[in-house]
């Protein structure tokens, strides 16, 4: 029995796309892509620039992406990546280096949302990291006394 191969689609370096892109399989997109994509899995090159919306089962961001991504599965940002806009996403993993300056909304398998803004500290919200860094200085300044 022959195993089901999945498509694999690329568009490459000297290619710019303007549109709504919808895949099956692999996208692998090393050049310039602005509209909306659809798909399973999305691979953006380290020369690639997408200004997009997406709704994907998983990402992979070495290049440049600025919009708001869905994703059912995971978002990766490799060392390389740039990620700005919106990420929506089941797993976050930024590796050392990727950049990412996005409103984050992770979600769990039983369809609860975690909310994180990637500006905050450690998690918090600003108002709570804030409020937890003045209770720190208070007990600082209460042990000089």
């Amino acid at each position: 029995m022959a195993a089901k191969t999945k498509n694999l689609s690329i568009i490459d370096n000297d290619l710019r796309v303007e549109g709504e892109l919808s895949s099956e399989g692999k996208l692998v997109i090393k050049g310039i892509v602005k509209g909306s994509i659809s798909g399973e899995s999305v691979i953006i090159a380290e020369e690639g620039q997408v200004y997009s919306d997406m709704e994907v089962n998983d990402v992979t961001i070495g290049g440049v992406y600025e919009g708001a991504v869905k994703a059912k599965g995971k978002v990766v940002i490799l060392a390389s990546g740039k990620c700005t806009g919106t990420v929506t996403c089941n797993d976050l993993i930024v590796e050392s280096g990727g950049i990412i300056n996005a409103e984050i909304i992770c979600t769990r398998d039983d369809g609860h949302f975690i909310e994180k803004n990637a500006s905050e500290k450690g998690g918090l919200s600003k108002k709570k990291w804030l409020k937890k860094k003045e209770e720190k200085l208070d007990k600082k300044e209460e042990k000089v006394l």
